[in-house]
């Protein structure tokens, strides 16, 4: 599990400069995300990713859940009214309830991606002003040490949040 921390950097000559402490720290590159206004960034900056930017994470889970629950209903109903000559009751309940889950996460998923990330908006001010958003994901047990160097090495950055729940895999 990782925490993932948010700070707002001033300018890019100081998202460079933490991106090589941290690299130094040994966080890894894949670890580490910043995202400016558009055209800004130079390109050999890791960059937030579409699973940042967008709803699409938060539009998948709530998909599966709403079509498996629809695929429920739909497969009980079956099971409670068979079509004529069937006899597969908890298969059609498990089926729909599969399809359903698949089909709503696919469907969710699709919209969401066009949404852009709630959690972010409230670093748009900043971001349209010139300033760089950083984004980190860390182990728990290396929080503090990352937000003490941050704070000793560099006091014009600020400390924008944090969310505790990240996955592993992202």
């Amino acid at each position: 599990m990782r925490h993932r921390l948010y700070y707002t950097l001033p300018d890019i000559a100081a998202a460079r400069t933490l991106l090589n402490e941290l690299l130094l720290a040994r966080i890894g590159e894949k670890h580490i995300r910043f995202l400016a206004r558009d055209g800004t960034l130079p390109p050999d900056m890791p960059e937030v990713g579409v699973l940042q930017k967008t709803d699409v994470i938060h539009g998948l889970e709530r998909g599966v859940v709403v079509g498996a629950f629809t695929g429920l209903v739909i497969g009980m109903l079956l099971a409670l009214f068979p079509l004529e000559g069937s006899r597969l009751a908890t298969l059609a309940i498990l089926g729909t309830t599969v399809g359903g889950a698949l089909f709503g996460s696919w469907v969710s998923g699709m919209v969401a991606a066009a949404i852009p990330n709630a959690h972010l908006n409230a670093y748009q001010a900043d971001i349209e002003r010139g300033r760089v958003l950083l984004i980190v994901d860390l182990p728990y047990r290396r929080v503090r040490e990352v937000e003490e160097m941050i704070a000793l090495r560099h006091p014009e950055i600020r400390f924008g949040g944090e969310e505790p729940h990240t996955p592993a895999f992202p």
